[in-house]
């Protein structure tokens, strides 16, 4: 396997794959009426969604099926390095976006929007990848952070060199920790809990009732999106610094060192959030990318609400646990003997009422 996957022949094949793909997907996105163009469904669903469940599945899948990536190998060696301090901040400002354009803007659905997003997203992300090289799709790439993210759950990876099955608590302390870290998850976590929270009647009736407009609205909605996202980072990052028997350094470190710990909840509440939007609306978004109009759609998860209600609930349990797991074992590898149990203690709380509120946002929702 490990061959195959690393042969120029593999790469060069996906590579071209993607771009044709890529390409296709901007015929259609230009050429379609817009009840019939897939951009809006292959961009909210197949990516974002579907990106995240083949990771789990296969790994950081972005880099093999990257678009950007694939141009790169046409292009001459960078000459310039990273700038490590900045981390995945340009990451965590891009997802930002991502979940501005879908959750808080004024249009989400245009299909205009959605590919002056992504032409900023080939300009700033290619000028990158010019200057810096593949550094620069490691850590400031949306797609490819978030890829990597979710991948650490997956039970591929990556040992010496070769391709290997293992225990997926045994890959997840791999993620590197870089600046920046905790605002990505911050921002995958807290957007899906205000995507939970922007379907309860009451905060429509909110927003409607103190917009006056649909930019007055998007304000709000910004506002609110901001708040979930912060809150997120905040509570984490006192949480795993409110420890004993650590120096300024290490605990200074420590929501970083600890940040691995959040990517089973992530991953839980965005699979509990979004199943039936991804099986369901996934189809719908490749019967409209390929004309497969004679295809009918199977609606078998919303046909079976208290099947739908069981997975959600145990996802978002399965993310807890996995998270809470991670987190103790990191500790009593970081903290003094003497501080190994209280200094978690801080952080289980907050994990617990991460849990509970995604599961009141999931149903309350």
């Amino acid at each position: 396997m490990t061959t195959t996957l690393d042969s120029a022949v593999t790469r060069w094949g996906i590579g071209l794959l993607s771009l044709a793909l890529t390409g296709w997907v901007a015929y259609t996105a230009l050429t379609r009426p817009a009840a019939l163009n897939p951009l809006p469904t292959v961009f909210y669903v197949l990516l974002w969604v579907g990106l995240v469940a083949a990771s789990v599945l296969l790994g950081p899948v972005w880099r093999l099926i990257s678009p950007v990536r694939a141009v790169c190998r046409f292009l001459p060696a960078a000459a310039r390095s990273y700038p490590e301090r900045i981390g995945y901040w340009p990451a965590a400002v891009g997802l930002f976006a991502f979940v501005w354009l879908e959750l808080a803007s004024p249009d989400p659905g245009s299909v205009a929007a959605i590919g002056n997003w992504l032409l900023i997203y080939l300009v700033l992300t290619l000028t990158g990848a010019v200057f810096c090289g593949p550094r620069w799709l490691e850590s400031a790439d949306p797609f490819e952070v978030y890829s990597t993210v979710a991948s650490k759950l997956s039970p591929l990876r990556r040992h010496d060199g070769r391709m290997v099955l293992g225990n997926p608590f045994d890959h997840l302390p791999s993620l590197p920790v870089r600046p920046g870290l905790v605002a990505v998850l911050a921002v995958l976590l807290g957007s899906t809990a205000f995507d939970s929270f922007s379907a309860m009647p009451q905060w429509r009736n909110f927003v409607d009732a103190h917009s006056g407009s649909p930019l007055g609205a998007s304000l709000i909605r910004t506002a609110g999106l901001l708040v979930f996202a912060t809150t997120v980072a905040v509570t984490f990052w006192a949480a795993t610094r409110a420890t004993g028997g650590v120096d300024r350094r290490l605990r200074r470190e420590l929501p970083g060192l600890m940040g691995h710990s959040l990517v089973p909840i992530v991953v839980g509440y965005v699979f509990a959030h979004y199943l039936s939007y991804l099986v369901e609306r996934g189809q719908q978004a490749v019967i409209l990318l390929f004309g497969l109009h004679d295809v009918q759609v199977s609606y078998f998860l919303s046909a079976h609400p208290t099947l739908l209600a069981t997975l959600k609930v145990g996802f978002v349990l399965a993310g807890h646990v996995a998270g809470v797991i991670a987190a103790h074992d990191r500790a009593l590898r970081l903290l003094p003997k003497r501080h190994q149990l209280t200094g978690q203690l801080a952080t289980m709380l907050v994990m617990v009422g991460y849990t509970f509120t995604g599961l009141y946002l999931l149903f309350g929702g």
